[in-house]
């Protein structure tokens, strides 16, 4: 009988030598005459344990990490096909703490299903939140996820039943599904991680929303940086198109839904949705005006549904399971789970799923245990490069959306980056305003103009000329772009250069060698 091993193909895993194991363990067992059959999966998402392989037992799954290939022989030896004794057995996966404390509704396959087949998929639940939307009608499923309260994971947190209802009623000839996969925020790899370990959780869920919607065809609009999740979901989707889950007639529904993956040119606006239409529609990547909103008028001037991977991931959940066993996760308004991504200076880095309202305190300690330089946390970005730095007395703050926004922060895509005590907080407000001045894409004069005389007045606050009066002149620059700027790209970026302007004043006051009489 064959044993099977998994191997993740995870983009983490393979930059840590997954291939190169891949390998060893094949060239290992074929020595020992044993009939190995290696399956390439996902990541379960705890990256420090990368490349973490599990061997299919009798007993469960048993997993082995980190492993290098160096160490593929004596894992053998110890009778690693039985799930035997050696200094790298972690065990069950499922009950490794990290994995263990988490509420795995939209990542419970991840790392554990062969991302591109489709009765592996089906196998471990799949495709049946698309069979109990088929039972509905097009306004029963957007009951579901409006009911779910389930918001727009991209980063605004719109309710995303609401978008779904104003794409629905919309009348058109044709109408279109966008994912937005455009990944651009520093510490985020949540999009990533799905896409290339279990991308039929995309599809189907964008499946779903086409049938809600009434859309026909749907964009996969993929950020260039991210070539493994490019190949992995075009031979996914073809996959499902020769399955009968894509195309002409979706499960035998007679209903249809063609999918199509395209390749961003790296441009970081084009993770705003109007820009990310211009893009798809072969211009350069701008931001559109609004109204009219996408859903009224998106791609090639017809109705669009544009959501992010993690919302559309979400809704398989919803459609098995229903809108109240969902809404049961959370708090408040923010409902359900978030994909939140720990990184930075960090001992356990990694993807955790947990209900909204778990602290970041929790988040930094319990999971990621602490930094992994050893010295104190002392400000923590959330949110991406557009988010706030927090200072440790709101660490305690939950992830959630109105208990961040009250703290000046925002949730965004759940990407949690930490810094240690050495951080200057002055260089972190100057590379705000860079980012922005590399980035803009320069159609609005507060954000074109704005982030470059921010950067240019940080160079003098970080030199010590006239800090006060400068700062004073960042504080303006801020308002103007936070009130004038069309899109969150200028509109969002005053937020981390104010927040370490506020809790990191220290960082800020005189510190350079020239005078005030130098300027």
């Amino acid at each position: 009988m064959s044993i099977t091993i998994t191997v993740p193909r995870d983009a983490v895993a393979l930059g840590l030598g997954a291939n190169r194991v891949a390998r060893a363990l094949f060239a290992g067992a074929e020595r020992r005459g044993l009939d190995v059959t290696i399956v390439r999966t996902g990541s379960r998402g705890m990256l420090w344990l990368e490349p973490m392989i599990e061997v299919a037992t009798p007993e469960g799954r048993i997993a082995y990490g980190p492993v290098t290939p160096a160490d593929v022989d004596a894992l053998l030896d110890a009778g690693l096909v039985e799930g035997g004794a050696h200094p790298l057995r972690l065990g069950d996966p499922e009950k490794i703490p990290y994995l263990a404390r988490q509420h795995r509704l939209t990542f419970q396959r991840c790392g554990v299903v062969d991302p591109v087949s489709v009765a592996d998929y089906r196998a471990h639940g799949g495709y049946r939140g698309l069979e109990a939307a088929l039972k509905l009608d097009a306004a029963g499923i957007v009951a579901e996820v409006r009911e779910s309260g389930l918001r727009g994971r991209g980063g605004a947190g719109f309710p995303a039943g609401i978008k779904w209802n104003t794409v629905m009623l919309a009348q058109s000839h044709q109408k279109y599904v966008v994912c937005n996969a455009d990944e651009g925020d520093s510490g985020t790899f949540a999009d990533r991680m799905m896409m290339e370990g279990d991308p039929f959780n995309l599809i189907e869920g964008m499946t779903i929303a086409g049938i809600a919607t009434g859309a026909t065809r749907g964009y996969i609009y993929l950020r260039s940086e991210y070539p493994q999740a490019f190949a992995t979901l075009k031979e996914a989707i073809a996959n499902g198109v020769k399955a009968g889950v894509l195309g002409a007639d979706v499960l035998g529904s007679g209903k249809a839904f063609h999918l199509e993956v395209r390749l961003g040119a790296g441009a970081y606006i084009c993770g705003e949705e109007t820009s990310l239409l211009e893009s798809l529609e072969g211009r350069r990547g701008i931001v559109r005006a609004k109204p009219p909103i996408p859903a009224l008028k998106g791609f090639l001037g017809q109705p669009t549904l544009v959501n992010n991977v993690m919302t559309f991931t979400a809704v398989p959940y919803i459609l098995e399971h229903g809108a109240k066993a969902y809404a049961e996760y959370g708090m408040g308004r923010s409902l359900g789970t978030l994909a939140i991504q720990l990184a930075g200076n960090i001992k356990r880095g990694g993807l955790i799923e947990y209900a909204f309202g778990i602290t970041l305190r929790e988040i930094i300690e319990d999971f990621g245990g602490g930094t992994q330089s050893g010295r104190p946390v002392r400000a923590v970005q959330v949110g991406g490069p557009l988010g706030a730095y927090f200072p440790d007395h709101l660490l305690d703050t939950p992830l959630d959306y109105e208990a961040m926004a009250a703290n000046k922060g925002l949730v965004g895509h759940g990407g949690i980056v930490v810094f240690d005590d050495t951080v200057d907080m002055a260089k972190q407000a100057r590379f705000a305003f860079e980012f922005c001045a590399v980035e803009s894409c320069g159609k609005c004069t507060p954000c074109r103009i704005g982030a470059t005389r921010g950067v240019e007045t940080m160079d003098k606050v970080i030199a010590g000329i006239r800090p006060t009066e400068n700062l004073a002149v960042v504080a303006d620059l801020c308002d103007v772009m936070t009130d004038g700027s069309l899109c969150a790209m200028g509109g969002l970026t005053p937020m981390p250069v104010m927040s370490a302007i506020t809790h990191f004043p220290e960082d800020f006051q005189q510190r350079g060698p020239m005078s005030v009489a130098a300027e």
